[in-house]
């Protein structure tokens, strides 16, 4: 029974868990046996922009199947909420053994494919003050929690495709902005014994990826444009491995992508296809 949930005993806290990205992960480190703390806007009878999703649909998806989480309500763009979510799961707990900053602001602009002149400004709020620095300020707030124990590891959700340049101005310097942010964490806390990684998906059919392409997660193959694409749980399969790898700390300081992990943790997504690594 050990080997199924090789995450008993530990805390997790997983930002911007209300759908897509989060709410894989979140799910599955509490199926490996974490205690999942899960932040987001959206909760119970008020989901931000009426997407579909919410912190509490997470926190119960993972009650049935077993496992344990709570859900904070949490705006990652103010600092004193971000401080009060690490300081209750210090009171709670006493300890935090993975952070996956995963919060993102830019889903509230969308990512418009224009050239850079034509953007407008407000795109640098969306990625850089509610994605980067929400980020940023999470982990300012959970490092000296995380340094209290013997090991830990912390995750950044990004998107990166061996340094080629996404199309879209902001979107690629603040997605660069996080796999750098994990570098430099990275040789700062290798004297902690905390790894820190930055973890690429790939196109992932999240709640409002489907609902763009007007298909449910039951017939998503009739969309041509969805072909290349995988679940929100595979990038959780791939982070819930790398929280359970002893040998961690070899990776630390690196960009992974989810198709990659998967190759060598030997899983797949949870409709059984392995999918490659994307690439743009």
């Amino acid at each position: 029974m050990e080997d199924m949930k090789p995450l008993i005993g530990k805390i997790a806290l997983v930002t911007g868990g209300s759908r897509g990205a989060g709410r894989g992960i979140a799910v599955e480190l509490g199926k490996a046996g974490a205690t999942v703390y899960i932040t987001g806007r959206s909760t119970q009878g008020s989901s931000t922009n009426n997407w579909p999703g919410t912190i509490d649909d997470t926190v119960a998806q993972i009650e049935a199947a077993g496992g344990k989480a709570i859900a904070i309500r949490c705006d990652h763009t103010n600092d004193a909420e971000t401080e009060a979510v690490i300081d209750q799961i210090s009171t709670e707990q006493g300890k935090l053994d993975i952070l996956i900053n995963n919060v993102w602001g830019a889903h509230d602009l969308g990512v418009e494919g224009k050239p850079f002149w034509e953007l407008s400004l407000k795109n640098w709020d969306t990625m850089f003050t509610a994605g980067v620095r929400a980020q940023l300020a999470t982990n300012h707030f959970a490092i000296p929690l995380l340094r209290e124990n013997k090991q830990a590891i912390i995750i950044h959700t990004t998107f990166w495709d061996d340094n080629k340049y996404t199309g879209q101005f902001y979107y690629d310097l603040a997605k660069n902005a996080l796999v750098r942010m994990a570098y430099g964490l990275s040789i700062e806390l290798k004297q902690d014994n905390i790894a820190v990684l930055a973890v690429s998906p790939g196109f992932m059919r999240t709640e409002l990826v489907l609902e763009h392409f007007q298909v449910k997660e039951a017939n998503w193959q009739e969309s041509d444009d969805l072909k290349r694409t995988e679940t929100p749980y595979y990038i959780g399969r791939g982070i819930q491995a790398l929280a359970s790898d002893p040998d961690i700390m070899k990776k630390t300081g690196q960009v992974l992508k989810v198709g990659d992990v998967a190759k060598e943790y030997q899983f797949t997504d949870i409709d059984n296809r392995y999918i490659p690594p994307f690439s743009l």
